[in-house]
């Protein structure tokens, strides 16, 4: 029993909540880009967390199930048509096997997660399902979705239609204020281009992936045109030699040579990936107490977040 993949857009990927521990032998988290919006699909169908679910990037996908189940979209704004009946987001639906499930090209936003009731049943890779195409693991043999791949997911027969009021879903912008906490290089960047750094604007340029965001716009000076390779971790912003702030993501490589100016905040580094190329980027400093506040608001509020039953 399964979904099969009639056309898998331009960017699909099975992804759980991350490979997590696995740096000590080169492997990167993965992981859904919009964690939010990834959490939510599965709260709404009732699976356990971090069950794994279908990253869409920018649209196209096209699915027919094979089985009787529920399914649930969430993240960035792409049309849900199932049977070419456009349906809501953010809900619980009921799908028979032999229905068509289309997902239009996002208007807003760029990553959207595609839920199945129970999670998609993919043998783990590393203690997870998370696919990273350059390292070839996870999700299935470690590639994007292809047209003709099977989805594997149990039949379900009852889920409870829960929905998330419209007043609730985020608002999905083609710009983004990313707050950044300093680091240990930052004395490497004088005051004039740390100024620089924070007071101009910067674009989301065509080479951004699931590996970082490459920026253009004013170009930063370093005094050190780099450093011995370290481990880097998530939100790291790399400084290079062209002066064009690139922030790493989730399949970021594990170790770095660049000088970096700071850590792009978790919360933001999910608002940057729903960004496409052309978006607008604003830096701005923040220190690490007033991080972890922002976190714990925004945990908060996830945790407030409520759900209501449709009926029928």
């Amino acid at each position: 029993m399964s979904l099969r993949v009639i056309q898998p857009g331009i960017l699909s990927l099975l992804q759980d909540s991350g490979r997590m521990g696995q740096h000590r032998i080169g492997l990167t988290n993965g992981g859904p880009l919009d964690p939010d919006a990834f959490n939510t699909c599965n709260r709404l169908l009732g699976n356990s967390p971090g069950s794994t679910a279908i990253e869409v990037s920018f649209g196209g996908l096209q699915l027919e199930s094979e089985v009787d189940t529920f399914i649930c979209l969430t993240g960035a704004v792409m049309n849900l048509r199932i049977n070419n009946i456009e349906q809501p987001r953010w809900e619980v639906l009921q799908i028979k096997a032999g229905d068509s499930i289309n997902l239009e090209f996002a208007e807003r936003g760029c990553r959207a997660y595609l839920g199945v009731a129970g999670g998609f049943q993919i043998t783990p890779s590393f203690g997870s399902t998370a696919t990273v195409v350059r390292e070839h693991i996870g999700g299935l043999n470690g590639e994007k979705l292809g047209a003709g791949d099977a989805l594997p997911c149990a039949e379900v027969r009852e889920r409870e239609r829960l929905y998330l009021n419209e007043t609730q879903q985020p608002r999905y912008q083609d710009t983004a204020t990313v707050r950044v906490i300093p680091g240990y290089q930052q004395h490497n960047f004088d005051r004039y281009q740390q100024r620089r750094f924070f007071s101009h604007g910067f674009t989301v340029s065509d080479r951004c992936d699931r590996m970082g965001y490459r920026l253009e716009g004013p170009a930063i000076e370093c005094d050190i045109e780099g450093i011995l390779s370290e481990g880097i971790c998530f939100g790291a912003i790399q400084i290079p030699a062209d002066g064009q702030p690139i922030v790493l993501l989730n399949d970021r490589q594990t170790i770095g040579g660049y000088p970096k100016i700071g850590s792009a905040l978790s919360l933001d580094c999910a608002h940057l990936a729903q960004l496409r190329p052309g978006g607008d980027v604003h830096f701005a400093a923040i220190t690490p107490h007033a991080a972890h506040n922002a976190l714990h608001l925004a945990q908060s509020f996830q945790q407030r977040l409520t759900f209501k039953e449709r009926r029928q």
